[in-house]
This record gives structure tokens, sequence and C-alpha cells, in this order.
């Protein structure tokens, strides 16, 4: 795996109704999260570039993870109103052309591009007629997000293995979808994989929202994903 510190692979989902409720959770979950998502949710319900401020003042990465895909222009527009937020990671869909312009955008931050979502699988994929097995579309999805410049890609831990195999050590990939090995995904995630599976695939960056979320003691949660990531570090 890359030279990640060992708590930062965590990423937490912050999927809340609104900031307060975001705020308070940052604060219950305190130093067992260093890294932070921030999605749709949060910037339709208000203050979210407050919250990015709030988040960043804490000392904690944040993932904005707001999947922009319109026309380049207006999404490398999109991409530079969350520069010098304090933000890691903000996502895009789309073509070689959406992405390096988000890329040509970013100046304090990296690009990450939508390969398939986790919530997808090949029936979704023939519904939007694209006809492809999921492995072979992330790849080929993958592999133009690289040549257009960006640092890596969202993908699930069922496709990692062949994206680090073909795209090489230096490629990040930030995998969502994952459960602990003891629970069996109750939700819309379809190409799920427990923690250990995805970063002995290949994963540099997990993403956990609801095992953490609607644990009876999150933080106690968020600590035992911690431990099961420093495992697969070697301790590190």
């Amino acid at each position: 795996m890359s030279p990640v510190p060992p708590r930062e692979r965590l990423i937490f989902a912050l999927d809340l109704p609104d900031a307060g409720a975001a705020r308070r959770m940052v604060e219950r979950l305190g130093d067992s999260v260093e890294f932070y998502k921030l999605g749709l949710e949060l910037l339709l319900a208000g203050g979210y570039h407050e919250l990015l401020d709030w988040v960043a003042a804490r000392g904690k990465k944040i993932f904005a993870d707001l999947k922009f895909y319109d026309i380049p222009a207006t999404v490398a527009g999109a991409v530079r109103g969350l520069n010098g937020r304090g933000v890691t990671f903000t996502t895009v869909h789309g073509n070689a052309g959406i992405v390096a312009a988000a890329v040509g955008a970013a100046t304090d931050l990296r690009i990450l591009a939508v390969t398939v979502l986790t919530s997808f699988d090949r029936a979704d994929v023939d519904e939007l007629g694209l006809g492809a097995e999921v492995e072979p579309l992330v790849l080929a999805r993958a592999r133009r997000a690289q040549a257009a410049g960006a640092a890596g890609v969202i993908a699930s831990g069922v496709e990692a293995a062949a994206i680090r195999a073909a795209l090489g050590a230096r490629f990040a990939i930030v995998t969502p979808g994952i459960r602990p090995a003891e629970q069996r995904p109750a939700d819309d995630q379809k190409r799920v994989l427990s923690v250990e599976a995805a970063f002995a695939a290949g994963a540099d960056y997990i993403v956990v929202g609801r095992p953490i979320r609607d644990a009876a003691d999150p933080r106690a949660a968020a600590e035992a994903i911690q431990a099961s990531i420093l495992a697969c570090s070697g301790g590190r």
C-alpha cells in the first residue's frame, strides 16, 4: 500500500441531515477519525462551506464528495469554489474532458474520478445501455481518468486489485461500500468488501458510513475499524 498514515486511511462518510448534526458527530468521534467525507446531503442542507471550514479548523482532512457532472467549464468553476478550503479530494463523473477540466481548475486539492457506483451491479450497468461487465468498465474508466490527470478513482474493492495491477502504486484508490467482516449489507450497497479484503486488494483509503454512524457507540466502532487498518498496515 502507498505511504498513507494508517489513521488517515479511514474516511468517515458524514452523511447526516444538517450541519449541526454533522458537527455533533465530529465532536463525538474525536480523534477516532481523522478524515471526513462531506457529500450532497450536507451540501443541500445549507452552510456547506462553513462546515468545511469548521472541520478543517479542527485539523481534519476533508473529502468533498460532490460527484460533479456537467460541461467541462461548469465543472471547472465548481472545483474552483473548493480551492483554499482545506479539501484533500473531490469527485467528478464523466469523460476525459470533464476530468481534465476539473484537474486544471484544482490548485490545492486532488481530483478523484467515479468509476461505477458501488450500489450498481451488472443489471444496473445493462439498464444504462453500456453493454459491459462491471470490472472491464471500471478499469477502462480508471485508465481514462489517469490519462486525464486524476489523482485516483472511487472504486469498489471488488475491482481494486485489477486497477492497482494495471495503473500502478501511485494512483489512489478510494473504496466505499465497506462493511466489517461480521456484517452483511442490508442496504443499497451491492459490490462490498470487508476492511481487510479491501486493503488486501490494493485500496489506499476506505469510506465507511453506516457501520459507524448507526452503531450504538460510533467512536468504538470507528476505533475497531482503525485497529483493523493498523493490522493491515503491519502495525505501522
